[in-house]
């Protein structure tokens, strides 16, 4: 497999429409069975047998296109080429070469190229988001304080 499965294009209404279907039967089936660690599908005359991680996979890539939304499948083992890791935290490209180079974002350099891991990528995020939360949380708590109405 690729590092990165581009997606070919947004889902239409009716995929849309079909997975939000599916994602909530498959959701309901996943929260009736919660000691199930496989699931047999038949399908054209053959039976597949799959693990409990591809059904919430499944869910949560149906749900996604549910909503409109084009999903791209990444390895968590992956590298990722400069490009590739902005797109994932959607800033440019310089200003994640700004981030490597900082020493901010571990990088490794294969030639001239730099690769970046996709889990040190995620790490990166959730310490953004978290650190965002932080940040917004202490503003609400300001404004409460200050009875500025929010």
């Amino acid at each position: 497999m690729n590092a990165v499965s581009l997606p070919q294009a947004l889902p239409d209404s009716e995929s849309a429409r079909l997975a939000h279907a599916s994602a909530g039967e498959l959701s309901r089936l996943l929260a009736a069975k919660p000691q199930a660690d496989r699931a047999h599908i038949r399908m054209d005359g053959h039976d597949l047998v799959l693990p409990r991680q591809a059904l919430t996979l499944l869910r949560d890539l149906l749900a996604e296109m549910a909503q409109g939304n084009a999903v791209t499948v990444v390895p968590t083992h992956a590298e990722l080429t400069t490009q590739e890791a902005a797109n994932l935290l959607n800033v440019s490209r310089p200003y994640l070469v700004k981030l490597l180079e900082e020493g901010r974002l571990p990088h490794t350099r294969v030639g001239t190229h730099r690769r970046v891991c996709y889990q040190d990528l995620l790490a990166y995020k959730q310490e953004q988001d978290q650190r965002s939360q932080a940040a917004l949380d202490e503003l609400a708590r300001q404004a409460q304080e200050l009875g500025l109405g929010y």
